[in-house]
């Protein structure tokens, strides 16, 4: 399941992923990934767990389609987010 859900946020999998709105790191960043992640778990956000639990990706439908099905639940988790906190994050050359 970890392995399942380290692949749902990997970065460059998919033009978009799952944070949080005070979370410093830049998780498309490799130098600052593993800062990005252990932010996120030591405030007790688990994106890639969360988006993991959410997402209706498979290994029998195609990347493509399964891009599709992980920025749909970023849509979600976002749309339905009570605290505010979680945001979808493009990469670097996509942003504003």
């Amino acid at each position: 399941m970890a392995e399942e859900n380290k692949n749902l946020t990997e970065k460059n999998d998919h033009d978009c992923m799952l944070s949080t709105i005070d979370n410093p790191f830049d998780p498309y960043d490799e130098k600052q990934y593993d800062d990005w992640k252990r932010f996120d778990e030591d405030h007790g956000y688990y994106c890639e767990s969360l988006l993991g639990r959410v997402c209706l990706s498979s290994e029998a439908i195609s990347d493509e389609d399964n891009a599709i099905a992980i920025e749909q639940a970023i849509d979600e988790i976002v749309k339905f987010n009570y605290t505010g906190k979680f945001i979808k994050l493009l990469p670097p050359d996509k942003r504003k």
